[in-house]
């Protein structure tokens, strides 16, 4: 269901493979545009070394989302690496009806169900250079098992087959460009206040 209230501001969609650098572009790009709204997604995996609640993730139970579900408040969810992570519908709503601009850092899966709600959305889609080069950088990120590297690898090949579906692909080699095209395209559709 659209909601014909919130189209003031722009959303901003990032998606990526895991472990192609989204977290850390999503991060250049909160520098530059300092007014932009980040919407922290909401998950059921436990928290990474280092990731603060409420600022990297919202970390709640199964239960608390499985009852978010039941009472349509996410704009999308979806279940990725055996965890539930989802974005609040209300969340969303609000600070594009005010004519914020918002940041969504999320997966091809919930791209598609935001879009379905908010078609004006820009889509990024970041790759990596290839899949060799996205196995180091899991390797070397050293926080996930053998068998999840392998399971990530395996759903990196299956997004990236999707990024036609994106508005713009962005090949994150060498991070000073790939900041500078993600900025650059951002500029282009970013509502001031």
């Amino acid at each position: 269901m659209i909601n014909p209230q919130v189209d003031k501001g722009a959303l901003f969609i990032i998606s990526a493979p895991s472990g192609a650098g989204k977290t850390t572009l999503c991060h250049y790009v909160r520098e530059r545009f300092t007014d932009m709204v980040y919407s922290v997604s909401y998950t059921t995996r436990s928290p990474r070394p280092g990731e603060q609640q409420g600022a990297d993730y919202h970390f709640i139970s199964e239960d608390e989302f499985e009852c978010g579900i039941r009472n349509s408040q996410w704009a999308e969810w979806a279940k990725v690496h055996d965890n539930h992570y989802g974005t609040s519908a209300v969340f969303l709503d609000h600070v594009l009806g005010q004519g914020g601009n918002v940041l969504l850092d999320i997966d091809v899966q919930g791209t598609r169900q935001i879009l379905k709600r908010y078609p004006q959305a820009v889509t990024m889609f970041i790759m990596p250079p290839s899949l060799d080069e996205l196995r180091i950088r899991l390797l070397d990120r050293a926080a996930d098992s053998p068998e999840t590297i392998a399971k990530r690898l395996k759903n990196a090949a299956l997004e990236m087959a999707l990024s036609h579906q994106y508005r713009h692909i962005i090949v994150n080699d060498l991070l000073d460009d790939a900041v500078e095209q993600l900025v650059s395209i951002i500029g282009r559709y970013y509502i001031s206040s």
